[in-house]
């Protein structure tokens, strides 16, 4: 089958990709959270943990109110009002003395951030075309990861002159990023046609709404499946490489592979993926990171860890951008914004639930036994994509031939 010519992006998109870049670019806080608090404030590593957690419990509520202020207030007032909360909470971090203080800013904090998202996948499928959102999604998640790799080596620069530094640089950027929303982003929530007797108006869409849309809350289910096996880079692979007896060190040539190949890889596979089924798309991810965890399971030397990274990191490029596309596929125009919070949540509770449920079967039974649930996991998200997408087509589909999303 022969590729269709590349369709040119809007403008509005690169200036939403920009903000991206810009955002993650300075997100300095996070990365350096459990340093901050250990090293510099002598606080214990239990402490540091709770704090990780209160942010992502807080990134569960911001990903349900940013979905419904999303298609009530609208795009752009949302990523406004969530970003401009982020950098001040951010700031205030920076500066907090108490420990019940931190704990507030960490979990307003994950609110305000992750209150942003929905707004922005919405956005993103308000301007682009369905048949170009792979390749926009793609070039998006590419941002992040180059944005996250400039902040990584600048962030170890910026921490020699404090890590009061880093709050206020990730602060200054975020306001930047509020900027560039508010100076060239209009909004972009589709206006409700009025109704008549032909068409009449559109059911009003609430939260229920989505969650009784079975086809789309299967898809969200599957995601966090594979979620709860991507999040394991952060739970079980460090344990891994320390029970394989690898040090820090290499440890962070495994964890720079993941950033090393979503850079130069990312935009070049996803010229392949974005012309194939979506099922297939998105098995073969699934498929990929169980196979990432079987190797993580058996390695015991740094090159096998790096072979496992490879794989991991292949099922990412591969995964991600293809499942985002599914979302505004799916959602009915007047209720992106929520369809969108509610695959945000699903990231949001993996990142909750996953170190939680992992650190118990690891104490448990080991490690090997958790590579071999994550395994089961992603096989079993293969194949519920497959019998998913064989149903029927989602609402918003392609133009044949470019079939990104289902035509079966």
């Amino acid at each position: 089958m022969s590729a269709q010519p590349r369709q040119q992006l809007p403008r509005g998109f690169w200036w939403l990709w920009a903000s991206t870049l810009v955002n993650r670019a300075g997100l300095f806080v996070l990365p350096f959270l459990t340093l901050y608090l250990t090293v510099e404030r002598g606080y214990s590593a239990t402490t540091a943990g709770v704090m990780v957690a209160l942010y992502s419990l807080g990134g569960i509520l911001g990903s349900l109110a940013g979905g419904s202020l999303t298609d009530r207030w609208g795009r752009r007032p949302t990523m406004l009002t969530g970003q401009l909360g982020a950098a001040a909470f951010t700031l205030g971090l920076g500066f907090a003395e108490h420990l019940a203080m931190i704990a507030l800013l960490m979990t307003a904090l994950g609110v305000t951030l992750k209150m942003s998202q929905p707004a922005m996948g919405a956005m993103l499928a308000d301007i682009v075309p369905a048949e170009a959102r792979p390749r926009a999604y793609s070039l998006n998640y590419w941002a992040l990861n180059l944005g996250f790799s400039v902040s990584a080596l600048s962030a170890g620069a910026l921490a020699t002159f404090g890590y009061v530094t880093l709050y206020v640089v990730d602060a200054a950027t975020t306001l930047l990023c509020a900027l560039l929303v508010f100076l060239k982003l209009p909004e972009t929530r589709p206006e409700k046609p009025p109704a008549t007797a032909r068409a009449p108006e559109a059911p009003r869409a609430s939260m229920a709404t989505v969650l009784r849309d079975r086809r789309f809350m299967c898809l969200v289910g599957l995601n966090l499946l594979v979620v709860m096996v991507f999040t394991q880079r952060h739970v079980a692979l460090p344990l891994s490489t320390a029970e394989a007896g690898l040090s820090t060190t290499e440890y962070g040539t495994v964890a720079a592979v993941n950033g090393v190949m979503i850079v130069t890889l990312q935009l070049l596979v996803t010229r392949y993926t974005r012309i194939r089924l979506a099922h297939r798309v998105l098995g073969a991810g699934a498929l990929l990171v169980g196979a990432s965890a079987v190797l993580n399971a058996t390695a015991d030397t740094l090159l096998l860890f790096c072979l496992a990274a490879v794989v991991y990191t292949l099922s990412e490029i591969v995964y991600v951008p293809t499942s985002e596309a599914q979302v505004p596929a799916m959602a009915p125009a007047h209720a992106r914004g929520r369809y969108e919070g509610v695959m945000v949540l699903s990231w949001s509770v993996g990142g909750f639930v996953a170190p939680l449920t992992s650190g118990v079967v690891i104490d448990a039974y080991g490690t090997d036994a958790l590579w071999a649930v994550c395994t089961v996991f992603g096989v079993l998200a293969a194949l519920g994509y497959v019998a998913l997408f064989r149903t029927r087509a989602p609402r918003d589909t392609a133009p044949p031939p470019v079939r990104t999303v289902p035509q079966e």
